[in-house]
């Protein structure tokens, strides 16, 4: 018989799978010995003895004129002696478990948090060492590079031959942020505790260990909460460790926070709640080591625009007197958040109706809040559009609807039969939106909502969510996010405050690339533009008004707990939050009456608008703007042609014939379209009734 032959073409193809296999892993070697042959030939002192604290940094707004100076005003240093062992213990087991055992990098820390990183789907563990963080904070320029990497695990290893763990932690400790202007262990101490490092408790410890992952957001003054369920993870580690007993265990999680705040001098910076997001966002973006070394922080601020924003917050003429406490005194806070839709820079935030210059609860970015009717055109009214090709005209019956035992009603307590979207939207009617929102589905419009980076959750939020009960609820600056998304044609761009970051010769080290993506076709966005331009045209926006450009939606929670109003003219989205920090009735308030008479104010204050701008016309007799008039004055902004916003430009969104302009107050109700019954005006000192109680689980209803 003949003997049998491999196939040619078997042979051949492993033969072309070794070749690339080799050729790859040769030219992995070669490029991988390059790159540590330039990183170890550029490797930078690594003496600990010639290190010195660095000068600082400074913020630039987007003009480029400097406006704050990051200084060194708060720094105790602590020498290795007086640092208690439990300290330096509840450090290694928040940072750095294995750091008594490895001898610089651990192979071990690095698997562990690449398969939790896997695991996750995002970044949950870094794997970095104590050492390794040290050598990158004290030696090399931040910057995200192979070869700083490689540089990083080198310097690791010579300081681990060289000095002790002791001498490695102390200076470690010493030099890390902990937020409040505080730099080392000794700053962090005295600002928090008033205390001397060695006279620290066990729970005092592990809250500081617990707050170097993320120094702003484990802040004990802003958000205490965060802070003691941080600590309470870090006093599990050390006990994992068997660096303390299960008794003393129990007795630290059991210490109550006794804060010291005043004791010790804090940074102060102008703007100080623009500020506080931006050393925010420098933390959790590119690292505390920006911080300080002389680098230059650009920023996307608009000092004139903060500046407005940060007078008319602190205005007590802009609150009512019905949301004053027995004495007079104002208690209800306002955020206020103007962010540019095009490049999703913003460009003022304000968080706190006090004006004090150091870090403090940020409520536009922090305070998680129910948004009201002001959820409407991002879950229910998009969608709408986006899915089942609704517009402005689309006919939709008010009346009464039950959905098990849900029975959503208006804010009024009245119904209107057949209504218009546009109108819909305009009046904000409750039992529309619900409907519209159920024929879109839940989970279809949950999806669509999360575009825009507004979080609902189907099974925990129900229909309510259609008037803005949220169990998670949104911050002032997710809401503008969104927004913005309708101004800018659909087009979703994350907001930021950093735009580049350069060493103090000018040599560009960092450099901001929006996440930008299409949230909506952009006929959708234009529909719904000119659904809310109508809004505030002739509806509960009217406050809102400035001349035929403005557009936006207002938004009052149930008891008038939470105040919105959220729009924009061209060129600037701006977000208005009236509110307790702790959710408090405010009777006869409503978002359409404060937030968006303020809103206005705002707008035209930061923008200099005026002219035909400042007068605003009936609703039968506005017309297109003068083209020769701007809309928007050139500058951070460029020049906008003011004829492009003086009508609407989706299909069918003419203001409804008939209807006269609203009489003042969000209140009260509408006028009725043509053709039905007028919907008599709520009596003096008449409250708009709340709506049915939602089922079990499901947020209170809202209207406004």
């Amino acid at each position: 018989m003949p003997k049998k032959l491999m196939p040619r073409r078997k042979l051949n193809l492993r033969r072309l799978v070794l070749l690339v296999v080799g050729g790859t892993s040769f030219l992995g070697i070669v490029v991988g010995g390059w790159l540590t042959y330039t990183a170890l030939r550029d490797l930078p002192t690594w003496r600990i003895e010639t290190l010195h604290l660095d000068a600082p940094s400074t913020l630039y707004a987007a003009d480029g004129t400097p406006f704050a100076t990051l200084g060194f005003r708060n720094y105790i240093p602590v020498r290795q002696n007086d640092i208690p062992t439990y300290v330096k213990h509840a450090f290694v087991a928040a940072e750095d478990k294995r750091f008594y055992r490895h001898c610089g990098i651990d192979p071990v820390g690095l698997a562990r948090a690449a398969l939790s990183n896997l695991f996750h789907h995002r970044i949950m563990q870094g794997g970095s060492t104590i050492t390794q963080q040290l050598a990158k904070n004290a030696f090399l320029v931040p910057s995200r590079t192979l070869k700083r990497k490689i540089q990083e695990i080198f310097l690791a290893i010579k300081l681990e031959r060289y000095y002790t763990k002791d001498e490695i932690l102390t200076f470690y400790l010493n030099r890390i942020y902990f937020g409040e202007g505080a730099w080392g262990i000794g700053a962090a101490a005295e600002t928090y505790f008033h205390k001397k490092v060695s006279t620290l408790t066990l729970g005092e410890a592990a809250l500081l260990a617990g707050m170097v992952q993320a120094p702003s957001y484990y802040d004990p003054f802003r958000n205490p909460s965060d802070a003691l369920e941080r600590r309470d993870y870090v006093l599990y580690q050390m006990l994992s460790c068997r660096f303390i007993t299960p008794e003393e265990h129990q007795r630290a999680r059991q210490e109550p926070l006794r804060l010291h705040r005043g004791n010790s001098p804090t940074q102060e910076y102008p703007y100080p709640d623009f500020t506080d997001y931006v050393l925010m966002s420098v933390e959790k973006q590119y690292g505390q080591r920006y911080l300080l070394g002389g680098f230059r922080i650009y920023t996307t601020l608009d000092r004139r625009a903060q500046q407005v924003v940060e007078k008319e917050v602190a205005n007590a003429a802009n609150f009512p007197p019905s949301i004053r406490d027995v004495q007079g005194f104002l208690q209800p806070q306002v955020a206020v958040v103007l962010v540019d839709p095009a490049t999703g820079a913003v460009r003022a935030l304000v968080g706190s109706r006090e004006r004090v210059a150091q870090r403090q609860f940020n409520r536009a970015v922090q305070a998680r809040r129910q948004p009201g009717s002001a959820l409407k055109p991002i879950l229910v009214y998009a969608p709408a559009v986006e899915f089942l090709g609704m517009g402005p005209q689309t006919v939709v019956r008010d009346e009464p609807v039950r959905f098990g035992s849900y029975a959503p009603k208006n804010y009024d307590g009245r119904y209107r039969g057949d209504i218009t979207l546009q109108d819909a939207v305009a009046y904000s009617i409750n039992v529309v939106a619900v409907k519209v929102l159920n024929e879109v589905g839940l989970e279809r419009a949950a999806r669509f909502a999360a575009q825009l980076g507004i979080h609902v959750d189907p099974a925990k939020d129900g229909l309510s969510a259609a008037l803005g009960g949220l169990h998670r609820g949104v911050t002032p600056l997710e809401m503008a996010a969104a927004y913005a998304a309708f101004a800018n044609g659909g087009e979703y761009v994350e907001p930021y405050v950093v735009t580049r970051i350069t060493d103090a010769a000018g040599n560009v080290l960092e450099e901001a690339t929006p996440h930008r993506y299409r949230a909506m076709e952009s006929e959708t966005a234009s529909t719904i533009a000119a659904m809310l331009r109508a809004a505030v045209r002739y509806g509960t926006g009217r406050n809102a008004r400035i001349g035929t450009i403005a557009a936006g939606k207002t938004g009052t929670t149930d008891e008038g707990k939470d105040l919105w109003f959220c729009g924009w003219v061209p060129k600037l989205v701006g977000v208005v939050w009236m509110g307790w920090d702790e959710p408090h009735p405010m009777p006869y308030a409503y978002g359409g009456k404060y937030c968006a008479r303020l809103w206005r104010k705002i707008m035209v204050d930061a923008l200099g608008l005026k002219g035909y701008l400042l007068t605003v016309p009936p609703v039968e007799q506005q017309t297109t703007p003068k083209p020769q008039e701007p809309a928007v004055p050139p500058g951070v902004y460029g020049s906008v042609p003011s004829e492009t916003y003086g009508q609407e430009t989706a299909p069918g969104a003419e203001s409804s014939p008939g209807l006269s302009p609203a009489p003042p107050g969000e209140g009260t109700p509408p006028a009725a379209p043509p053709g039905q019954q007028p919907v008599p005006p709520l009596t003096p000192g008449e409250s708009p009734p709340n709506s049915s109680p939602p089922p079990a689980g499901l947020p209170a209803a809202t209207y406004g």
